[in-house]
């Protein structure tokens, strides 16, 4: 009994395995799919790559100078007391 009720777990794990798999397989994009959404990605728009860059180099800067300080600036009234 023991060795059916074994055979009977692996089946069942094995087509709960495949019904996943199946559903993955069925639900995950295709090739076509894949493209268009990596062309519609902000990296891919040159402008607001440029936009990023200046956003990012602006806000390094900030933290830069939030560390050369001592000053809490997130209080919003730094050095004011």
């Amino acid at each position: 009994m023991s060795g059916m009720r074994t055979v009977l777990t692996s089946v069942g794990v094995l087509g709960f395995v495949g019904v996943g798999f199946g559903m993955w397989a069925i639900i995950s994009p295709g090739e076509d799919r894949n493209r268009e959404l990596l062309k519609n990605l902000p990296e891919a728009n040159p402008a607001r790559m440029e936009e990023n860059r200046k956003r990012n180099a602006l806000m390094l800067q900030v933290l830069k100078d939030a560390a050369e300080t001592n000053d809490n600036i997130a209080r919003g009234n730094s050095g004011q007391k």
